[in-house]
């Protein structure tokens, strides 16, 4: 392994024990048994190397859902089984990516003292949606449309607060049964108003 390689590695370690704010370039450099000049001769600095940690370390988290739904793409299941069994197996990838998640939510929170940190979250955005609804569709991609997008935003904002609940207390989290009932009675609130206003 390079050092370039033993630099994300460490900063990915870095990020799941200790946090972005408090992930110092010495910890890093300690990590990945490097020198502290290595960080800025690869990355130019400490917070361009925990970006791409956190990169890295979503694009790693993204296969491991990949696998977990792709176990219910070749299943003859009926929607509502599939949304079930589906958000059961991403709620079950949150035990082994938890330092990710807790590291994910306290960037959000930094990202209004720290600009470069916004952009970044910012650029990943389409690309997040479009990922997340092909990983639900059991497909590798889907085209750029307004449709895509909605379904991956919707996607997306129901993984945020679910890894959420989960970080606060694991054991209250809803389970895919609960979420799909949840959604039932939300859809039918939702469709039952624009129902009754035409």
């Amino acid at each position: 392994m390079g050092n370039r390689e033993a630099l994300l590695a460490g900063a990915k370690s870095c990020l799941s024990e200790k946090g972005y704010g408090r992930t110092t370039a010495r910890d890093i450099a300690g990590a990945a048994g490097v020198s502290l000049a290595a960080i800025g001769y690869h990355f130019g600095s400490k917070d361009a190397l925990m970006n791409a940690a956190m990169i890295e370390a979503l694009g790693e988290w993204g296969e491991a859902l990949g696998r977990a739904l792709a176990e219910t793409a070749g299943q003859q299941l009926d929607p509502e089984e599939r949304f079930r069994l589906s958000w059961d197996r991403v709620i079950a990838t949150f035990a082994e990516h938890r330092g990710l998640w807790r590291a994910q939510f306290e960037m959000i929170a930094m990202a209004d003292h720290v600009p470069e940190i916004a952009a970044s979250m910012g650029d990943a955005q389409k690309e997040a949606r479009l990922g997340l609804s092909a990983l639900f569709q059991g497909k590798e991609e889907v085209p750029d449309t307004p449709d895509e997008l909605n379904r991956g935003a919707f996607l997306q904002a129901l993984l945020a607060g679910i890894a959420a609940q989960w970080l606060i207390a694991p054991e209250k989290t809803p389970d895919g049964r609960a979420l799909f009932r949840g959604l039932q009675v939300l859809a039918a609130g939702v469709l039952g108003d624009a129902t009754a206003g035409s």
